[in-house]
């Protein structure tokens, strides 16, 4: 097994394209061509967390949080991402890390945090935009149908909850071929005119490249004729934060115990109530106080995250509660994403949350 078969299947699951551009998501150090059969899961990457996989013998250490963040200029050991850089590098430990393409996929961090909170009828809070392409091919009627079906298995024509949506119409398509040229249908320097269906469906951009595979692969001509638009459409599969519903209406104080036993929190920073009950929630892993505006828009009772700052909690202005419970905290699941999806696609891979996965902030209560 290669680092790049392992981290293919995070990829898959959290593209690298839908990373936020001040990010540095995917491999940090070390070889993709490298063999590797454990690694070794946490939400930040310590020295301790690198002593732990040395101790091990793993060779792989995946994280939320980049190790390199905003640039490394030097590596003389005077902090500690130098130190770790440094003694992964001399002990052949390959460092990858899966940020905010985790946070901004459906399935992601903030999909885990409400599978916690039992939350139901769950949607992305603040989707994306230009994340989506209408892809449009010309087939000739008898290919159409295979064609259809293989973009549909290659992750084209999902529209909210509904797969395969497309839209076809029948038309006249016309070519001469070129004396160099093997056409499927016609003759060579004659014009030609072809019952064609033009498929249209919509697509991540992140998956052009093999729906574009799956139509050269089944299409029957030479050359295939083949558009690509871009769309200002919201992607409600990909954006930032969620926001679901609980069973049943609660009272904040049975909110908030239930917040303490499922984060195992010692503290939560809040405003006071707004509304009797808390019913509507939502949920932004790490740092989410941009997203209080969509959480009001979205009429949530109540907006989980951490790291507000003081003034921050007064842009609630009595339209929704906040409850901080920590950065740390809110993602400290996030390695169960990791480990489900290795187990999944590699169930004789070894993957092992790291021990050390230790929160930085102590709480002295």
């Amino acid at each position: 097994m290669k680092i790049k078969n392992v981290i293919q299947y995070i990829e898959d699951y959290a593209p690298l394209t839908c990373q936020e551009d001040f990010d540095n998501s995917g491999l940090i150090v070390g070889n993709e061509e490298t063999e590797t059969n454990s690694a070794l899961l946490c939400v930040d990457i310590t020295e301790e967390i690198v002593d732990e996989a040395i101790s091990k013998n793993i060779n792989l250490i995946i994280s939320h949080h980049p190790v390199v963040f905003s640039g490394l200029k030097k590596i003389t050991g005077q902090n500690s991402t130098q130190r770790i850089v440094a003694k992964a590098i001399k002990h052949d430990i390959a460092l990858y890390a899966a940020h905010t393409n985790m946070d901004n996929v459906k399935g992601g961090v903030n999909t885990k945090i409400c599978e916690k909170l039992g939350l139901a009828d769950c949607k992305i809070l603040s989707p994306r935009k230009n994340e989506l392409a209408k892809i449009a091919v010309f087939v000739p009627e008898s290919y159409a149908e295979k064609v259809r079906n293989a973009m549909f298995e290659a992750g084209a024509g999902n529209i909210g909850e509904y797969s395969d949506c497309s839209f076809c119409a029948k038309g006249k398509g016309t070519f001469k071929a070129g004396k160099n040229t093997n056409p499927f249908v016609g003759n060579k320097g004659k014009l030609h005119i072809e019952d064609e269906i033009k498929i249209e469906m919509i697509a991540p951009k992140n998956n052009l490249a093999k729906i574009k595979n799956a139509i050269l692969k089944t299409h029957p001509y030479e050359e295939v004729a083949c558009d690509i638009y871009s769309l200002d459409n919201k992607y409600e599969n990909t954006g930032s934060g969620m926001i679901g519903n609980l069973p049943k209406p609660v009272t904040h104080d049975e909110f908030y115990k239930m917040l303490k036993n499922i984060f195992l929190l010692k503290v939560i920073r809040t405003t006071k109530p707004v509304s009797e009950k808390i019913f509507r929630v939502a949920v932004c892993g790490g740092a989410g106080s941009f997203l209080l505006g969509d959480a009001i828009a979205n009429k949530a009772d109540i907006f989980v995250s951490g790291d507000f700052k003081y003034h921050q909690f007064c842009d609630a202005e009595n339209k929704i509660t906040i409850a901080d419970i920590g950065h740390f905290e809110s993602e400290q699941f996030t390695v169960e994403i990791f480990y489900d999806i290795i187990k999944k696609n590699l169930p004789n891979f070894a993957a092992q949350i790291a021990e050390k996965n230790i929160n930085p902030v102590i709480y002295i209560i």
